[in-house]
């Protein structure tokens, strides 16, 4: 295959500016250099956070400049690095075949079929890391180049996760949309102080250090200081934070303090803050912070808290809010193939037509498992029930707020949709710290969770195809983005580069032309729509 005759241009999306998509009929197509290797995609599927990339382009923390971990003569030989203002081509959620490979490679070989891992988490940018579909070009092209020192992590891990023929390109391309919903189940949460870390200790009066000498973990520095000093204080630079008091001025300066994947801990002593408490909802989800606390005075009891994972548990109550759209179908379905007995998965959305969606797919799933699912619209349907465990699929810190009073003791909170950063929200911390509740949030995915979801779908414990609402070709690809953006489809769209003029389609209307399952996508309607089937 590397002798193939290949074409000297190709049809891609690209992004060229804030909010400018083309549709680019005369690309080049990149042959590959020595270290580099060309794969024809497959598949590719339209993601949430490629809206993100869209209105921010060059603003986006993941398309800046590598800062380190590469020679900046191996970049300038990667015709597709593309970071800053240089044109890119969006899309991380794919299927490539290898067609071509440099003179220096020898991992790979033409022929060989891959699932794309996108996060170059060892490739830092000024504000978060390198990634396929930023800052290096994507997948919604005929052709994509790759680079092995780009794709190759520091242990010699391979972004590049072999998958069998047998699966259809949309089931596998889809392991790393579910690949993010698994990370915010599966993620170690540190239940300890962290070693080597930063300490910080406040109180509205000076702490007795044995009040924090017995508590796990062994930090390289700790700090003491009064609540009058938090000001001096430098922002983002502590590991481990733990104030022993209830004022919420105290706290509301304190967030800044916590650095990133730090935890702050609270310990009321026994009094209460009496009012809402101006938090970092945001830095959850996006700086994986970490919020627990205690009404007594034992900061060691708010530890004992902290859940090894953020895993659902035996016989939880779910709610999934937002539960319609395509990532929340996700939580869905895997929350009802998870193997966790006795769950109840309630799933709540405002539109009734997408409820129905999601029933059809999701509730044979929930019945052939022996568990319950109950889709709601919260403007009509007003639930009584306290919720052991709440997703929240929309960044509206609203939804923040509302979650403490509905939520069980010791409930965890899936913060999943990114909330920015720098956005705040006034909690009822009194009741979360009460409660013992549990706010998680993560961003993107790993290669094991891209591995885990895989096995999942290898072994048919999960069909990720459950998930497919619409397809096109390229040229419908940049309607498809739109249709994201504007919550037009109850599921993912998938964009075939094979198919040329294929535009934006639902899957009710290829009913008749293409041997879908009771509606649904499979392996025979993705193979007879390469062959051209869905223009008969």
């Amino acid at each position: 295959m590397n002798n193939i005759p290949l074409p000297q241009t190709q049809r891609a999306v690209q992004l060229v500016g804030p909010d400018q998509l083309r549709l680019n009929a005369a690309k080049p197509v990149f042959q590959p250099g020595p270290r580099q290797i060309l794969g024809r995609v497959e598949v590719v599927g339209l993601c949430f956070s490629d809206l993100k990339l869209l209105k921010q382009f060059s603003g986006h923390a993941r398309k800046s400049e590598v800062a380190s971990g590469i020679e900046r003569s191996a970049l300038a030989e990667m015709p597709n690095y593309v970071p800053g203002d240089k044109p890119t081509v969006p899309g991380h959620e794919t299927v490539v075949r290898i067609v071509k490979v440099g003179s220096q490679v020898t991992r790979y070989k033409p022929g060989e079929r891959y699932l794309v891992q996108t996060d170059y988490r060892w490739l830092p940018t000024a504000g978060s890391a390198s990634a396929f579909g930023y800052n290096f070009e994507g997948a919604l092209q005929e052709y994509v180049l790759m680079d092995e020192r780009v794709i190759t992590a520091p242990d010699g891990e391979s972004m590049l996760i072999p998958v069998p023929e047998d699966l259809s390109a949309s089931a596998l391309a889809l392991c790393e949309p579910w690949a993010c919903v698994e990370d915010s189940y599966v993620e170690k949460q540190r239940q300890t102080l962290k070693a080597g870390g930063q300490l910080l200790v406040v109180g509205e009066s000076p702490v007795d250090p044995s009040r924090v000498r017995h508590l796990p973990g062994q930090p390289a520095n700790t700090t003491f200081a009064t609540a009058d000093q938090v000001a001096g204080l430098k922002d983002a630079a502590y590991d481990d934070v733990i104030y022993f008091g209830a004022n919420p001025q105290t706290v509301e300066r304190l967030f800044s303090k916590v650095a990133v994947s730090g935890l702050f801990n609270i310990v009321q002593g026994g009094q209460k803050f009496g009012r809402p408490v101006v938090s970092q909802v945001g830095r959850v989800h996006y700086g994986g912070i970490r919020l627990i606390g205690t009404p007594g005075s034992d900061p060691a009891a708010a530890m004992r808290c902290i859940p090894p994972t953020a895993e659902i548990r035996p016989n939880n109550r779910i709610n999934i809010i937002g539960a319609a759209g395509p990532m929340g179908t996700m939580h869905v379905i895997r929350d009802l193939c998870q193997g966790v007995p006795g769950v109840t998965v309630y799933a709540g959305d405002l539109s009734d037509e997408r409820l129905a969606v999601l029933e059809k797919l999701a509730g044979p799933v929930a019945r052939k498992n022996g568990l319950v699912l109950r889709p709601y619209n919260p403007s009509k349907d007003k639930l009584a029930e306290k919720f052991d465990y709440i997703v929240l699929m929309a960044p509206v810190p609203a939804l923040v707020v509302q979650a403490i009073p509905s939520a069980a003791p010791h409930a965890i909170i899936n913060i999943f949709a990114g909330i920015p950063a720098n956005v705040t929200a006034e909690l009822d911390l009194d009741a979360y710290i009460e409660k013992a509740l549990y706010f998680i949030g993560t961003s993107g995915s790993t290669l094991e969770d891209m591995k885990l979801v895989l096995s999942k779908v290898v072994s048919r414990q999960l069909d990720t195809n459950l998930s497919v609402a619409a397809v096109s070709g390229l040229e419908g690809a940049i309607d498809g983005i739109r249709a994201v953006e504007k919550n037009l489809m109850p599921g993912k769209i998938l964009v075939y580069p094979a198919c040329k003029g294929l535009r934006l389609t639902a899957l009710p209307e290829l009913e008749g032309r293409l041997p879908l399952d009771n509606g649904r996508w499979t392996r025979e309607a993705e193979d007879a729509l390469v062959k051209g089937a869905w223009q008969s």
